[in-house]
């Protein structure tokens, strides 16, 4: 087992993984404790929403539970870098799409020049415009 952060929703969450050259596998209180996910009869379940597991796959072990596997089965993308230690689950498409169709900007904050930050949601109801630069 060695340590591995989970960034998704906002925050991260290290937890211990098990990478022994094949996938990455967290244990079931590992997925519980970095997603919120909760692994019961039905399947993967957080609140009301349960995703059954399919037949016949590896995705729960004995070794635990493949995290790319999990992200595929949840609709979640996800970017992986087993040499950090680290992954990313980004929010489903179909929750993106439904934020798209109300026509609003997602809610981000970041800091002006001063260093003071500055959410979207301050500005609601406001014409602004927000230019970025990586230089």
């Amino acid at each position: 087992m060695t340590a591995f952060t989970i960034l998704g929703e906002g925050s991260a969450v290290e937890v211990d993984a098990s990478t022994d050259g094949g996938p990455v596998r967290l244990s079931v209180e590992g997925v519980e404790q970095a997603l919120g996910w909760e692994l019961t009869e039905e399947g993967f379940c957080l609140g009301p929403v349960c995703y059954p597991l399919p037949p016949d796959t590896d995705l729960v072990t004995d070794a635990g539970i493949d995290l790319t596997r999990l992200a595929a089965l949840i609709d979640r993308p996800i970017a992986l870098d087993e040499t950090e230690g680290a992954a990313y689950l980004g929010v489903s498409a179909r929750e993106r799409s439904q934020e798209l169709e109300l026509l609003y900007a997602p809610e981000f904050t970041l800091p002006d020049l001063d260093g003071n930050l500055h959410s979207l949601s301050d500005h609601r109801g406001k014409k602004v415009l927000v230019a970025y630069a990586s230089w």
